[in-house]
This record gives C-alpha cells, structure tokens and sequence, in this order.
C-alpha cells in the first residue's frame, strides 16, 4: 500500500522519515491518554492509520482494551506487531467490518488530516460502530499560536512533523472539527485538547527556549485552559450517534 507522506513531495528537501511518530507518552496532558481517557474499559478497539502502534500501546495498557490496528504503511506495520499489535495492511473499507466485526470505539488519531476526504472514511466507520459506539479523533490545530505567528509575517512553511507537517492534506479548528462531525451525523459527546510542550517550536521560539520544560508546560498549560483554540496542540473529539448519548 501506497503511504500518506508521499504528498510531502516538493514541500521538504528530504523524505519524511516514516518512523517519525514513533514515539509515545503516557502524560496525563498528551494525546495518548487523553484518548484512553475517553474508552470504558475491556472494550473493543479500532486504530485506523495506528502507525506504529504507541497510541494502540498505550489506550491498551491503560484500558485493557481489545485492540486492531488498520495502517497502509508496511514499515509502521512491522513496528506496530513488534509492539503486539494486531494490524491489518492496507486501507479501511466497509468490507473490513464484513470480515472483522464492529467495534466499541474506532478511533482517528492524528489521520483524519491526512486524507483529501476525510467523512467518507468516517461515514465508513460510523458503519462498524456498535449501538452504542463512539468515533474517537485527534487533530492538530491550525489555528495555534505558533501558526498564527508565522501567517502575520507571510510565513506559511511546512514541516517533517508537527502541527505544519508537509503530509497534511486538511486543516482543523476548534470549530471546523465540530461542525465536521455535526455534518456527518454525530453529535460530541466529550471534547478536550493537548498542549504538547515537547513541539520543536518550543524550543526555538522567544520567549520559550529560555525556560525549561517544566516552567513553560506550566505556563501553556494554563494559557491553553483560557484558550485552547489559541494554546491546543491538538482537539480530542468523542463523537456519538445521536440515540447513542
């Protein structure tokens, strides 16, 4: 199968590498646990585009969770079975849930601004929930401080990872995630974000690189509380059927 950072060609001079999110964390404020956070215990899970599996790794730790992974990338693939992970090779399709059943909770993380339409593979999904299932999703925000920064300055310049990775294909607000999921049927059932200290930017940026790590996670973690469409790395959305509230 055919990987997502194919479309970073001609945005960055080398190839990303494709083990660059390889890397999880079990901190309360990160993306992980935020979204083991929102699964019931022992439930059936779905990792759609699971990468290497560290946030499959991770909700099943802390969940006990019955977990799947589905990823195109063959390299992440073998990362993520080294990690136990069952995965299925290739792209999800309404067949998948004709071989494999539906699930408690099919969770997008950091995928959805991968894809060039990214509700036709939620409306697949929405087909593999159980009665009382929820679609789980993380995605950066575009409308973070450190892109608003740059676009004051005509800056707009892509990255191998992070909120500017050149892999993106789609952007999200606070908004445009909610009404996403509003117009394709849901409803939000819980809505949280991340601050992620550990972005590059934090390093590099006034008056951050002056601070160590634990004065500015105390700092962005409070300014992301007042506003997160500002401060949030990330959105982490549960969305619901309506009769599953």
């Amino acid at each position: 199968m055919e990987s997502p950072d194919k479309n970073s060609n001609g945005f960055l001079t080398t190839k990303p590498d494709s083990l660059r999110y390889d890397h999880g964390s079990v901190d309360p404020d990160d993306v992980g646990m935020k979204i083991a956070g929102m699964i019931t215990p022992r439930s059936r899970v779905l990792d759609v585009g699971c990468g290497t599996g560290v946030i499959s790794e991770i909700i099943r730790q802390c969940t006990q969770a019955d977990i799947m992974g589905v990823e195109p990338d063959g390299e992440r693939v073998k990362k993520a079975r080294e990690r136990n992970i069952a995965v299925y090779e290739g792209l999800l399709d309404e067949n998948f849930f004709n071989e494999h059943g539906t699930f408690d909770y099919i969770i997008f993380s950091d995928v959805l601004e991968h894809l060039e339409n990214p509700a036709e593979i939620v409306l697949i999904a929405k087909k593999g929930l159980n009665s009382n299932g929820a679609i789980i999703v993380s995605v950066p925000n575009i409308a973070h401080w450190f892109v608003r920064t740059d676009l004051l300055f005509g800056n707009f310049n892509y990255q191998d990872c992070g909120i500017m990775d050149a892999t993106h294909l789609r952007w999200f607000t606070k908004d445009t995630i909610r009404n996403f999921f509003k117009n394709t049927g849901f409803e939000i059932a819980a809505f949280d974000y991340t601050i992620n200290i550990s972005l590059a930017d934090y390093s590099t940026r006034l008056p951050w690189r002056w601070m160590s790590t634990a004065v500015s996670k105390r700092i962005v973690k409070q300014l992301a509380s007042l506003s997160p469409g500002l401060f949030g790395c990330q959105f982490v959305v549960k969305a619901v059927l309506p009769q599953a509230k």
